[in-house]
């Protein structure tokens, strides 16, 4: 794992938002940085090697079309605000509970 991976997972592993998330989870063909199955919501840490990648796009075409939200981050963002990237993932959770599965 990334530098950012390890402080994401650092607080989604013990379901610091109140939901569970998988690591490295796979959806169809390709595997989510880290997911949560429950609120269908994929969480992606991007070096820079994703700048305007054509394979992200097609990958977050087809997670959008089999009903998952997907949060795209910034590793260099996550490393120098955590809190931000961790209440963003929570505001994304937000309306999804309150009216949602689960």
């Amino acid at each position: 794992m990334s530098d950012a991976e390890r402080l994401v997972w650092s607080r989604l592993r013990y379901q610091a938002l109140g939901v569970k998330f998988r690591r490295q989870h796979p959806i169809g063909p390709y595997v989510a940085d880290f997911a949560c199955l429950s609120k269908r919501i994929v969480v992606e840490l991007d070096g820079s090697q994703h700048r305007a990648s054509a394979y992200d796009r097609a990958r977050d075409a087809y997670m959008h079309e089999k009903g998952w939200t997907v949060l795209r981050f910034w590793a260099w963002d996550v490393v120098s605000n955590l809190e931000g990237t961790i209440n963003a993932i929570g505001d994304a959770l937000s309306p999804l509970s309150e009216g949602g599965t689960g």
